[in-house]
């Protein structure tokens, strides 16, 4: 990772600006929406072993000094999905990509919560994001 970000760094302009957007360490919430009240489920079982990497390689870069921070937010990412099936499909998918272990007592959790609660929901699952530019320093 440290290797990408100096062949970034490489093609950069001086003054130029390298975008990293990336999740961030938190379990993903999900919930349900009807009528704009949202109900909290429970919270996805992720692990962030991968995460690290990345986290340390733009430390790294960053201490060395040729990057510099020029602006940081934190924002969350909210997927919409509009029936239990999309969601089923999307956690499958998602478990299987990540290596995760089973989230069946997730999917029990939203059936059960939908179903007490009948009519029109939509199923929520919102995450954070950190989008960091970082500029090349300009050389003198």
């Amino acid at each position: 990772m440290v290797h990408a970000l100096y062949e970034a760094q490489r093609v950069l302009k001086p003054d130029g600006r390298l975008i990293d957007l990336r999740p961030m360490h938190n379990h993903r919430r999900i919930g349900i929406s009807r009528a704009g009240i949202y109900q909290q489920i429970g919270l996805m079982r992720e692990k962030f072993d991968n995460d690290l990497a990345p986290d340390r390689a733009v430390a790294h870069v960053l201490r060395e000094g040729s990057l510099n921070t020029e602006k940081c937010i934190e924002f969350n990412c909210n997927r919409v999905m509009d029936s239990f099936n999309e969601f089923k499909e999307w956690l499958t998918e998602f478990t299987v990509l990540d290596h995760l272990s089973s989230h069946d007592w997730l999917l029990e959790r939203v059936q059960r919560a939908l179903a007490e609660k009948p009519g029109k929901h939509k199923v929520m699952c919102s995450g954070p994001l950190k989008l960091q530019v970082l500029r090349k320093r300009a050389v003198r």
